[in-house]
Order: C-alpha cells, then sequence, then structure tokens
C-alpha cells in the first residue's frame, strides 16, 4: 500500500459568502461542489479545485459563523501551499495581490522552489509554489472559465507544513505507519527554523509533507483561518479498508470507514494532535452533477435529501459579488 499524494485541505471560515469571493473571484478556482458539513448540515461546506475536482486540488471550508481568532501555534497544520505552473505564474499572483490588497511576504525560494507567501482575509496561511521543476505527482488544470487566466491559474495542493513540538512522535506515523520517505530539510526564511520533508508516492509537490519543531510555542487556538485538516489520497475503498486495519492495529483512535459520498475516508489523530484523514480517489464531484453545472446548486448526500427544504432554508446565497 501506498499513499498517492494529498488529497484535500480542509480549513475553517467564519462567512462562507466572503470565502467564496475571496477563492473564486480573487484566486479563480473552481467551486466544485457547494453541500453542507454531513456532521452539522446547518454549516455550508465549500469544495474550490481545478476545473473538474481533480483529487490533489481540492481545497475545502467549513463555515463556522462564530469562529473567533486564529492564535498560531504547535500541533497545528500551520500552512497550506498552492501550486501554480511556472516562475512566471508568481510575478503574475504578485502584482495581483498587490491589486487586491492582499498581505503577502514577496516572491522568495524554499526546498528549491520559488514560493509566494500570502494570507487571506481571514488570516488563512497559504503559499503558492511554483511547479517549474516539479517531477512527482502531477498537477490538476485550471477551469477555462476562471477570472485567472489558465497559464497562471492553481493548479492544485502543494506541501503542507505540521508545526509540532516533538518530531519523533509526528515522524514514526508518517514514515513506519503511513509509509512516507525522508526528503531531505532546509531551513525556514522567516524563523530560522530547520524543516523535515516527507513525500509519499510519486513525491513532489503534490506529495509532501513538511515539519517544524518548535517546542517553545503554545498550542494553537484554532477559529476562522485555521485548517481544520489534511487528507491524503488512497486508490479506492478496499485499499482503504487495508488502511483501517493498519490504523486499528497501531492502536490509533480512528473514526471507521465513512463514506462522504463522494469519496470514503477515514480519520484520526497521530500523537501531536493532529487530524489526518485518508480518502479515495473516487466517485468523485460528478456523482450527482455534470461536470459543466459543478458548484452551481446546494448538492446533498441522499441520506440528506429528505431535510434539502429546511437545510436550503438555514443557508445564506454565495452569489453576490464583491467590489475590489
Amino acid at each position: 500500500m501506498e499513499l498517492k499524494g494529498i488529497h484535500h485541505v480542509s480549513a475553517i471560515t467564519a462567512s462562507a459568502k466572503d470565502n467564496y469571493h475571496f477563492y473564486t473571484d480573487i484566486l479563480g478556482m473552481r467551486l466544485v461542489k457547494k453541500t453542507v458539513n454531513q456532521d452539522d448540515p446547518s454549516m455550508y461546506h465549500l469544495f474550490y479545485a481545478d476545473e473538474i475536482g481533480r483529487p490533489g486540488t481540492d481545497l475545502t471550508f467549513f463555515e463556522i459563523t462564530n469562529a473567533g481568532h486564529t492564535y498560531p501555534g504547535n500541533n497545528s497544520i500551520s500552512y497550506t501551499s498552492l501550486r501554480v505552473a511556472s516562475d512566471e505564474a508568481l510575478h503574475y499572483w504578485e502584482e495581483r495581490l498587490d491589486e487586491y490588497d492582499i498581505v503577502h511576504d514577496g516572491i522568495g525560494e524554499k526546498s528549491g522552489r520559488k514560493i509566494l507567501p500570502f494570507q487571506d482575509h481571514e488570516g488563512q496561511r497559504l503559499v503558492l509554489v511554483s511547479d517549474e521543476n516539479n517531477k512527482g505527482v502531477a498537477a490538476g488544470k485550471p477551469w477555462d472559465k476562471s477570472s485567472v487566466p489558465k497559464e497562471y491559474g492553481i493548479t492544485g495542493l502543494g506541501p503542507v507544513r505540521f508545526t509540532v513540538p516533538d518530531l519523533a512522535a509526528t515522524k514514526r506515523i508518517l514514515t513506519e505507519v503511513l509509509g512516507f520517505r525522508d526528503a531531505g530539510s532546509y531551513t525556514s526564511s522567516d524563523d530560522k527554523v530547520n524543516i523535515q520533508m516527507f513525500e509519499t508516492g510519486e513525491g513532489g509537490t503534490g506529495a509532501e509533507v513538511h515539519i517544524e519543531v518548535r517546542p517553545e510555542l503554545q498550542k494553537e487556538r484554532p477559529g476562522r483561518g485555521s485548517v481544520h485538516h489534511v487528507a491524503f489520497r488512497v486508490a479506492d475503498y478496499q485499499e482503504l479498508e487495508k488502511w483501517h486495519n493498519r490504523i486499528t492495529k497501531e492502536r490509533l483512535p480512528n473514526s471507521g470507514l465513512v463514506d462522504r459520498y463522494y469519496f470514503q475516508s477515514l480519520y484520526f489523530r497521530e500523537p501531536n494532535g493532529i487530524l489526518i484523514e485518508l480518502a479515495t480517489d473516487g466517485p468523485g464531484f460528478d456523482t450527482d452533477e455534470k461536470v459543466e453545472q459543478l458548484g452551481e446548486s446546494i448538492a446533498l448526500p441522499p441520506f440528506l435529501e429528505d431535510k434539502r427544504n429546511e437545510i436550503e432554508s438555514n443557508l445564506l446565497p454565495l452569489e453576490t459579488k464583491i467590489d475590489k
């Protein structure tokens, strides 16, 4: 068994409407699924991705309207990166972020790749990363109806960073349980901390976890702009069952197999408290909508369909445009 790379990252927003405008109007990602949190249907769950929502391209958000400010710290997923095709694309994005008065750190370099760190309107910590020299997991394809030119569009998810107080425990889960490989290290430019890199599957930009060890930090207090969990790609349900057996044998408390309709999942926490999901590549987001119409209507899994009227009455529309 081998995990194929990053499947999706799920984060928290206090306003689905503002979140929708930022990730579609400004970042140019496609809303491929407009649905609800299956564990709490009173809140939106929005999925932004490439043109068809390929596994490895999904950045998702739960709307928690009373979510407070995030106080960054330990035991957290401390940034999410978004892939673009080239170094040239980063220059386009630097100008675009300036145009929209978005906080960013300028173009830099990390582990041999050009990057552009920035934050969204709620302080979500993001990094645009160039795929110019990528030889690993293939990227997705930007939507041709995006507000961003296709050659500069976001093509998927890049490395995620874990911030933890102790490396050994998390490293053991990644390498001995999940099968990640050591992929080297680098020193972060901001705080001069050594970052350990791990990769899975074909490796490359879409298959890495970076870990920084910060024992001096307090535990993160999550809120709007924080990451809830990261999911890694599993080929199919039969393989997910094998992963469930392995996780259970390791005596890691877990969710058991969960049907999320668009994919099947398994959740568990590694020893430093970071929530990890294993998710199948299919069936996919076109299960209940045509590809051309993805994200246009509120999609509900069959077990929530009989509550559609109640659910829709509690959700505010997303589609009012914001000024630049």
